[in-house]
């Protein structure tokens, strides 16, 4: 889809957004579910060439993915009559998001992509199943490079899409240093997930450091019914919590990493080690001072 074979355009990159969506929709009985959430990721020298109109490139791709969606729900429609004219199913009808659908971009800082590359992650809130507590997300990444679309797939467990907290309330703070100097982190959202990121790996908290910390190192959830924080290992060199190492919430099953769900409270002051590399101290706000970050 892309236009040339060295420069990302603005048009290609609304196209790959709209294959993205297909690719990772979700037939149901009587409806299709689709991916709400889009990650681009260019390459910085497209990333810097672009950043002016990314405002235009986002109106122009939910003006897309409603178009594509409204194809989608005008065949369906016709699909009683496809049906008695021949033997091909009809498609459910694709549900909109109610609250929109989001992009964001994200230049590629390890050197993964070539100019011109372009790689979505759509990530697709799944129905719940009974005997999960809570729903899984399925994050499938597509890479345009050089003519050639590879797709990487994974599913992870949990509450699904992190609501933003209301008037910029801030939950808790995160102080630390990596590579760019001392930094403070508002979590402002009920989930946040921290590490170096990179293609087809977004987080809420990027850190420049060195591999030893995985591109999706842990998440940190608060319970919104009692307020308490708990920490989730997702790493392969580990995390600890006070010194004390958290138990790892992965393990490989049939050569895929599974998510179990394993968590650990994290008290309202803390120091998180990231693989004895990057710490982050932790401190809850009181909801007495809880204000704008």
């Amino acid at each position: 889809m892309q236009e040339t074979d060295q420069v990302a355009t603005g048009r290609a990159v609304i196209l790959e957004i709209v294959r993205a969506m297909r690719a990772n929709i979700e037939p149901l009985m009587f409806s299709t579910v689709a991916p709400t959430r889009y990650y681009v990721y260019l390459h910085p020298d497209d990333h810097k060439r672009l950043e002016g109109v990314f405002p235009l490139v986002v109106d122009q791709a939910r003006r897309a993915l409603d178009d594509e969606v409204r194809r989608v729900n005008e065949k369906a429609k016709a699909g009683p009559l496809r049906k008695w004219l021949s033997s091909e199913p009809a498609e459910p009808a694709i549900d909109a998001p109610r609250d929109g659908w989001e992009i964001r971009f994200e230049p590629d800082l390890d050197g993964e992509m070539q100019p011109g590359d372009i790689a979505v992650a759509s990530e697709l809130i799944l129905p719940s199943r009974d005997e999960l507590a809570g729903s899984r997300t399925r994050r499938v990444t597509t890479m345009q490079s050089g003519g050639k679309t590879s797709r990487r797939e994974q599913v992870v467990e949990g509450p699904g899409t992190a609501p933003v907290a209301p008037g910029g309330t801030t939950f808790a703070t995160l102080t630390y240093e990596d590579r760019q100097g001392p930094h403070r982190f508002a979590m402002t959202k009920t989930e946040v997930v921290v590490g170096r990121g990179g293609v087809g790996y977004w987080v809420d908290l990027k850190l420049d450091t060195l591999a030893d910390v995985s591109r999706e190192h842990l998440r940190l959830r608060r319970d919104e019914a009692t307020g308490a924080f708990f920490l989730k290992d997702l790493s392969s060199l580990g995390t600890t919590l006070d010194g004390k190492a958290v138990p790892s919430s992965v393990e490989i099953v049939d050569g895929q990493r599974k998510d179990k769900g394993v968590e650990v409270p994290v008290p309202p002051r803390a120091r998180i080690g990231l693989a004895d590399t990057v710490y982050l101290d932790f401190e809850a706000v009181p909801a007495t001072d809880r204000g704008a970050s």
